[in-house]
């Protein structure tokens, strides 16, 4: 079994290309500070929205590469003098920030892409970039036949081979929930997955960050893992053995939403910079090689290589209230920390 430490975790953020964080530039006239996510996000964001924004308006973005916790935890730090204009959150980050009043409410009608988006995915504090799908990855050559759900994760012979990672994002949180109901747990009641982990992680390949899970899975050092359709795709475009399933419980979807900061400087830029991203020039790229995003708009033709056939299919998939998750969360990584990744 594998347990990393600092360095493998930069190591395998950087097998999945993640880019250099670059300076902020100032607030002015044509400008915008938008936190992006590291890594694909951030390569995505600046290599497609980023120029679409610069022909549409002529705007430049400045983007601060942070996670989702960071960049919460940097605008409350921040006391009221923001510190980029745009968050980039998927939903329980969100969740926190709206409790916490860190969101400028959202005027629709400035979005001029707004009707292309579903029903939904434009609420009063946020706007929806892309869709999420998390389910089970596997290296087909490994394996005589495909895992069918989450109990399978802990049985032979995929446990010797499974790479286990813990309540850090939201990928990892919702697929140990999904793996706690199949054991008699809930959305709110994990214990019956711990015990299951804790028989499991001895046998298991790795424990790791998730930002290394992709890396191991590349090198090898992994077979089956929990993780994204985006992250599957990223790996398969690269050549890698690796074929998506949806456990027979259901795959997961969640959003990926921007957010104005409140008091933000460029709150007129930021609305230019949320419907460039939304619009269905940005979204049809965004879907293809190497960013391979669920796009939004009703108007993109979806991909074959996105694991979903169409925008239809999430409604059918499992998702979860964050405003019950949220209070539970720190300690679910806490103990995993303690129990699991020791």
């Amino acid at each position: 079994m594998t347990i990393l430490n600092r360095r493998d975790l930069m190591i395998g953020a950087g097998a999945l290309g993640a880019a250099a964080i670059l300076p902020r530039t100032g607030h002015a006239a044509g400008t915008l500070t938008a936190a992006i996510y590291p890594g694909t996000w951030e390569e995505a964001y600046r290599g497609v929205v980023a120029p679409a924004l610069k022909k549409a308006a002529d705007i430049d973005v400045a983007f601060d590469s942070l996670f989702a916790v960071d960049q919460v935890a940097k605008v409350r730090a921040a006391r009221g003098v923001p510190p980029f204009d745009c968050f980039v959150l998927d939903p329980g980050p969100a969740a926190a920030a709206q409790a916490a009043g860190l969101f400028e409410p959202i005027d629709a009608s400035k979005l001029s892409n707004a009707p292309k988006v579903p029903t939904g995915l434009i609420t009063s504090h946020g706007v929806t970039c892309n869709a999420q799908v998390v389910g089970i990855a596997y290296n087909p050559k490994k394996f005589a036949a495909a895992p069918k759900g989450w109990a399978d994760l802990f049985k032979s012979p995929y446990v010797e081979r499974l790479g286990l990672t813990g309540f850090q994002t939201t990928f990892g949180t919702v697929s140990i929930i999904e793996m706690a109901k199949v054991f008699g747990g809930s959305e709110t009641n994990v214990e019956p997955v711990f015990a299951e982990l804790k028989k499991a992680v001895a046998k298991a390949a790795a424990v790791a960050a998730p930002a290394a899970m992709p890396g191991l899975f590349q090198q090898g050092q992994i077979d089956i893992m929990y993780t994204n359709t985006n992250t599957v795709a990223i790996l398969k475009g690269r050549g890698v053995d690796i074929e998506f399933v949806k456990p027979e419980t259901g795959a997961i979807t969640f959003q990926t939403t921007l957010h104005i900061v409140k008091g933000a400087d460029n709150v007129a830029n930021a609305y230019k910079y949320m419907d460039t991203a939304i619009s269905a020039e940005v979204q049809t790229l965004l879907q293809r090689q190497p960013y391979n995003m669920i796009p939004i708009n009703k108007d993109v033709t979806l991909v074959d290589t996105l694991d979903i056939k169409s925008l239809d299919e999430l409604a059918k998939m499992a998702t979860h209230d964050w405003s019950k998750i949220n209070p539970l969360r720190a300690a679910w990584i806490e103990r995993f920390n303690k129990e699991i990744t020791k």
